[in-house]
């Protein structure tokens, strides 16, 4: 079932739903400091980033993923990109109370990149808000997953700022960006913990 798509709107920036009008402006985000995107699957040039949309088009056509371009409300421009995938409706018994649920019942967090001059900014915080509440609160998710390569370490920090629960290393678990088998460290936010991070977002965001 494809997930309906949303324009998830903030004081900073807006989540619009991914679409081949957004390929300029991922191109010129991601081409001002290629080196940033050592551990992450970030496109580069206009052949990359054709393939990079429609794959994630792809997905949310599939039902399992719903990529967004991070579009700056100030001047529209795009900042970057990242999207909900790995969602997930659970097979409930009859007469459960979430049995024949439009919505996902978890779902993974990722593909998230920033151009250099969003980096350290309230855009980050700012989108996992905008994304997370959606998750918990308009889906009613359980829960939400993240991985990173185990090797970055600035991605891992990111996410336990925000108050992801460290699982463990879950070894050759996909293929890097440099291909070969990358260990991940798998993070995950429960829907009773939501209120706590949600907290916590908000002031970091307050404060920046």
């Amino acid at each position: 079932m494809r997930p309906e798509l949303a324009v998830l709107t903030g004081s900073h920036i807006r989540l619009d739903p991914l679409g081949i009008h957004h390929l300029e402006g991922l191109i010129a985000a991601s081409a001002v400091d290629p080196s940033l995107y050592e551990w992450s699957a970030v496109p580069l040039g206009r052949e990359a980033t054709v393939a990079y949309i429609e794959t994630a088009l792809a997905g949310r056509d599939a039902g399992t993923a719903l990529p967004f371009a991070i579009v700056r409300m100030e001047d529209g421009a795009v900042l970057g990109s990242t999207r909900f995938f790995d969602i997930e409706r659970w097979k409930w018994p009859a007469g459960h109370e979430r049995q024949g649920r439009r919505h996902p019942d978890v779902c993974e967090l990722g593909y998230s990149w920033l151009t250099r001059a969003a980096i350290r900014t309230t855009v980050n915080t700012e989108a996992k808000l905008l994304m997370l509440a959606h998750a918990f609160e308009a889906w009613q998710v359980l829960r939400v997953c993240l991985h990173t390569d185990a090797r970055n370490q600035r991605s891992q920090a990111a996410i336990e700022r925000i108050g992801g629960k460290f699982e463990g290393v879950l070894r050759a678990h996909r293929l890097a960006t440099d291909f070969t088998p990358r260990d991940s460290h798998r993070y995950s936010i429960l829907a009773a913990e939501w209120p706590a991070v949600k907290r916590r977002l908000a002031e970091r965001l307050s404060r920046a």
